[in-house]
């Protein structure tokens, strides 16, 4: 059977400033405004997490930064 680790980091918003977005009341969503730096740091981020065989179950934005829920398969 498969067994998995967990791990949750917490991203604060001064490294995100723009990337999180809402949308307004009428559902309009956009990431037009979000700086091309901070996709990439985002990017490198989850690349960087890939390659040591993390995987992202859940990416949750807000206010106050970025949480990331990884998981990765446990060697036996």
């Amino acid at each position: 059977m498969r067994q998995y680790e967990y791990e949750i980091t917490k991203h604060a918003n001064e490294d995100f400033t723009h990337l999180v977005y809402f949308c307004n009341a009428e559902g309009a969503c956009s990431i037009d405004q979000v700086p091309e730096n901070q996709i990439n740091m985002l990017t490198d981020m989850f690349n960087r997490r890939g390659a040591e065989g993390w995987e992202i179950v859940q990416t949750l934005f807000g206010r106050d930064g970025i949480v990331i829920f990884w998981k990765r398969e446990m060697e036996q």
